[in-house]
């Protein structure tokens, strides 16, 4: 189909920001991960002495098919799905087919011996869960954070006035407000790049009934663990039919809460291009509006915000649906983890804007000074707190009466000052007060962060 006649905007307009992903949850990917696991088990149980050994040449068989598994495969599949409206009972058909006339054929029925669907299904998806993190959304994160970390390298000790109620309030530096970011973050990257994925192969209602009434003196929980452990997942042997989602729900909501500080962080950019304190480069060609000619619109991070919105927003359901089932299992899960790509699209398109956004922005230094030069009343704070610290019992109240309400010039502070009763040392502190000094141990809390977040890009 032309791109241009397809529903979601994932195959659509945005098919080529995520097109990565296509590899990992497009129907094509399922039926190939389940093909895998359906050999790797069929692999597996000869190793265990139950059914015959594998010459290398019927390994390699088995690899090959499933590693050049292929359209006409898939094609295949869904011929057999047509007739048995049963996705996974159709790839065993397709397996049947494709090894009856190999040297193979005598073990056809060890092809899915003693499993339930869901001991395909969940494997495959775990598959793909773990392998989309590790080669496509960890690479893609990092860049996100990497891009944040030269914002606050560049910007670390620029004084900007800070806003709280979006008044003006004590100055900070821009660099230590993205670094606040970055350090939330990185802990939410940690979290994501650190999960380990549950999956489970114990039968039909989750005890192993058919395999242990077939062969009762195999040890199946040693054997589940081996070939759970194979794929670098955790095993999970109290299961209904369905595996317990609890621990894919728990990599969703570190996503979910990644995109969350994500979401705060583009409508704090948007604002600061707004307030004209971040300047975007402006691109030749583009266009900001139909019909504003001087328009240089926040595009990306506009993009960036609604895609994250869509993404949580089914994180939020899978939270929801997958924590629970209708006693041993239902079918409304499997409709659900289908959309799996989906959240994901959405999130790798929206750190993708973000990286673009962030590339084109740079401090107004300019106007960023002028804001703060004018409010001199957001040094009120340290003021009070030097006289509180010389024991001024009013202190508050003097301050309060002088600025609250009122936007304070230098002229202002300084003739406050001049008639202020207080000791030389006192008075020394208080001179030295200035909005464009005033800002704490920013600089060093920036540097902090900046050692922590490049020393663990460097580890990885």
């Amino acid at each position: 189909m032309n791109p241009l006649d397809l529903i979601s905007p994932l195959d659509g307009r945005y098919a080529e920001a995520i097109a990565p992903l296509r590899d990992y949850f497009s129907e094509f990917a399922f039926l190939r991960d389940r093909v895998r696991v359906e050999l790797d088990y069929l692999a597996a149980l000869s190793k265990t002495g139950l059914i015959r050994p594998l010459s290398e040449s019927e390994i390699h068989l088995l690899q090959s098919t499933s590693q050049n598994f292929s359209l006409n495969d898939a094609e295949a599949i869904r011929d057999f799905e047509r007739e048995t409206r049963h996705d996974v009972k159709a790839i065993e058909y397709f397996l049947r087919e494709k090894l009856q006339a190999t040297t193979l054929n005598d073990l056809l029925p060890w092809l899915h011996f003693g499993l339930t669907s869901e001991d395909v299904n969940n494997m495959a998806q775990a598959i793909s869960l773990k392998d989309s993190r590790d080669a496509i959304l960890r690479p893609a994160l990092e860049d996100v954070l990497n891009h944040i970390l030269e914002f606050v390298k560049s910007y670390r000790a620029l004084p900007m006035l800070a806003r709280t109620h979006g008044q003006p309030a004590v100055p900070t530096t821009l660099g230590k407000e993205f670094a606040a970011y970055l350090a939330r973050l990185k802990k939410s990257s940690d979290e994501i790049v650190n999960h380990r994925f549950e999956a489970k192969l114990t039968g039909a209602v989750g005890n192993f009934n058919a395999l242990h009434a077939a062969l009762p003196q195999m040890d199946w929980f040693a054997f589940s663990a081996d070939f759970v452990r194979s794929y670098n997942f955790e095993p999970n042997f109290v299961t209904t039919q369905i595996l317990p989602y609890d621990n894919w729900i728990r990599y969703f909501d570190a996503l979910r809460l990644a995109n969350s500080i994500l979401i705060d962080l583009a409508q704090d950019i948007w604002r600061y291009i707004s307030d004209d304190y971040l300047k975007q480069a402006v691109v030749e060609g583009e266009v900001g509006s139909s019909t504003m000619p001087q328009k240089v619109n926040p595009i990306d991070f506009e993009n960036a915000e609604g895609n994250l919105g869509i993404a949580n927003a089914l994180f939020v359901h899978f939270t929801q649906k997958l924590s629970i089932s209708r006693l041993q299992r239902d079918l409304s899960d499997s409709t659900v983890r289908r959309t799996f790509g989906v959240a994901l699209g959405h999130t790798l398109l929206a750190w993708t804007n973000l990286v673009r956004g962030m590339k084109r922005i740079s401090a107004n230094e300019e106007k960023i000074k002028s804001d703060l030069t004018i409010h001199w009343e957001v040094i009120s704070e340290g003021a009070q707190t030097i006289l509180r610290a010389a024991g001024r019992s009013d202190a508050y109240e003097t301050l309060k009466q002088q600025t609250r309400g009122r936007v304070l010039t230098e002229a202002d502070y300084r003739a406050w000052l001049e008639e202020l009763d207080v000791n030389d040392a006192t008075r020394a502190k208080l001179q030295v007060l200035d909005p464009e000094q005033y800002v704490g141990l920013a600089v060093q809390i920036c540097d902090q962060v900046i050692q922590q977040t490049s020393e663990a890009q460097s580890i990885h």
